[in-house]
């Protein structure tokens, strides 16, 4: 297949799991400068835990060709040496920028309609703007450490790729398993049409926020958890960019938060 040079904003980081051969260990999705969604990987491990190689909200140039065990049209395969970081867009009044970059990209309204459009033409990612955020819900996972069969599936998912040796095993090591899954329960549409839905939250920044919480509050990290994801996020002009599973379709996530001011009426009119 042909091999490509693009430039890409990155709007998307997932926290790491191990959760089988078939699924990514990682989702990096961005938009490129015509402002289609796209889904990269494979991106080591270390170039997202570290992060200083890119972050969100930057531009990349790499060279990328279409997946070939991955037929979401969304879906390439980026070549990791190739990635050269460049600006970082920043919010600036009002995120001006940001919005403008974000407007080729149509926003839904009901997630319906997006797994309708998956049904249609195979779509994958999707920004999705809800009418209101009911509630985050947190549940504990089975095992709060990862097992020796996890570790196994995230090593073994970045060494097919030849990112990795034995000797990176105790690295990877260093990344800490979540105790809880997180699930937005929200609602799309108003009044007796409403309907609700729940998806999980694996945006790499939720992850980063909750260590955050733990580690400055410790047994009260819960309530400032929730004041910012229930609270000081909904209060924004939040979008959800929903991806689906690749082995698993019809199951989707919420694989980034996108959260800009509300525009006020002067700035509609320009």
């Amino acid at each position: 297949m042909a091999v490509n040079d693009v430039r890409i904003l990155i709007l998307c980081k997932t926290y790491p799991s191990p959760s089988g051969r078939y699924t990514e260990t990682t989702c990096v999705a961005g938009m490129d400068e015509s402002g289609r969604l796209v889904r990269l990987f494979p991106v080591p491990f270390r170039l997202i835990a570290k992060d200083h190689q890119f972050k969100k909200w930057q531009w990349i140039k790499a060279k990328v060709e279409k997946a070939k065990k991955d037929h979401r049209p969304e879906s390439f395969t980026i070549k990791v040496d190739t990635i050269d970081g460049g600006e970082v867009v920043l919010p600036g009044k009002g995120w001006a920028e940001r919005r403008r970059l974000l407007s080729p990209i149509k926003v839904y309204c009901d997630f319906l309609d997006i797994e309708a459009a998956r049904q249609a033409t195979n779509q994958s990612l999707a920004l999705l703007k809800p009418a209101r955020i009911i509630g985050l819900e947190i549940e504990p996972v089975s095992d709060p450490e990862w097992t020796e069969e996890e570790l196994a599936k995230l090593v073994q998912e970045q060494k097919q790729g030849g990112l990795f040796d034995d000797d990176d095993k105790p690295s990877i090591k260093t990344l800490r398993k979540l105790p809880f899954d997180f699930y937005y329960r929200y609602e799309c549409g108003e009044g007796a049409t409403a309907k609700t839905f729940r998806h999980k939250l694996v945006d790499w920044e939720v992850g980063a926020l909750y260590w955050n919480c733990h580690h400055s509050h410790r047994a009260d990290w819960e309530r400032h958890f929730r004041e910012q994801l229930e609270k000081e996020i909904p209060e924004k002009d939040l979008m959800l960019l929903m991806g689906n599973q690749h082995r698993f379709q019809d199951q989707w996530l919420i694989i980034s938060l996108i959260y800009p001011p509300h525009q006020m009426q002067t700035e509609l009119a320009f």
